[in-house]
């Protein structure tokens, strides 16, 4: 029983894929890496009802407080972030799996008044970000200039909105957004996660200079494909550090969040978790 109280209690926004992987996990395995699921919250709770005991379902998320979470892990939504992730910091650290939410400005000055106010984290999810380390390290030395992420995949795949929801699929390769991530983000809450967590690394860009393609395929019905492409400026001979890279992500038909994603978020969270004085601010994770 002892040793049941060093765990670190953590609480779960969210139980569609990527919930109820990282639940599943967390009750398998938590233990073992100092880890105790105390509670998952979801917007439609019957989704609760079939796999997860009753003692950890959280049907009023104003309760949160009372379970006394260390860290909470949100996979649901950005409006989750937008609403309430100010007031979750209050009571613990915060992964966000939804950092398109930050691309609103109130949002993101709102999290890091809370952090500095209670002393917790935000952590941000790389989620399908390759090369995330790589990217910060090249921007904090001043060797970035341009970052360029563009994410295909095949329309059912897609949960957009506003305009991008209604644009019409032009031949079997369509280019539904190019520019700024911070344009893109509202419209494509679920699908631009991969590139506000770019924007995150690369501050000197940030939001407004890193440019994000949303492509709809046709062809790819299994998969996801990242491109990243980053320059660095010219160098005395003219020329300039360049980078790229293609990611396929395996993915169920239809599905947001791609096979090697639901493994990358779990290694987030226990890189998080596993912090024993996390700072305030916002950080990859």
């Amino acid at each position: 029983m002892a040793e049941d109280q060093n765990l670190k209690k953590v609480g779960l926004l969210g139980y569609g894929r990527l919930g109820q992987a990282l639940a599943a996990r967390l009750l398998a395995e938590g233990a073992q890496h100092g880890l105790e699921l105390v509670f998952v919250w979801n917007r439609d709770p019957r989704r609760l009802q079939s796999t997860l005991p009753p003692a950890l379902r959280l049907h009023d998320l104003s309760a949160l407080g009372d379970r006394s979470p260390d860290l909470v892990v949100e996979v649901a939504h950005p409006k989750i972030i937008h609403d309430l992730g100010a007031q979750i910091l209050s009571h613990a650290d915060l992964l966000v799996g939804s950092p398109s939410a930050l691309a609103d400005r109130d949002t993101e000055q709102q999290l890091l008044e809370s952090s500095r106010k209670s002393g917790h984290s935000v952590f941000v999810a790389r989620g399908a970000l390759w090369g995330a380390e790589d990217i910060c390290r090249l921007d904090a030395s001043e060797g970035l200039q341009s970052l360029r992420i563009t994410i295909a995949t095949h329309p059912d795949g897609f949960r957009l909105e506003g305009p991008l929801g209604r644009a019409p699929q032009e031949g079997p390769r369509t280019v539904l957004y190019e520019g700024p991530i911070r344009g893109l983000c509202p419209f494509a809450p679920r699908n631009s996660n991969t590139m506000a967590a770019a924007a995150l690394a690369a501050p000197s860009l940030g939001f407004d200079g890193v440019v994000g393609v949303l492509v709809s395929d046709l062809s790819l019905v299994d998969r996801h494909v990242i491109d990243v492409e980053l320059r660095g400026p010219p160098g005395p001979s003219g020329q300039s550090f360049c980078v790229r890279t293609q990611r396929e992500n395996p993915a169920e038909p239809g599905a947001v969040t791609g096979s090697a994603t639901l493994t990358t978020f779990w290694g987030s969270l226990l890189a998080c978790g596993s912090r024993s004085a996390p700072k305030p601010g916002i950080q990859l994770c």
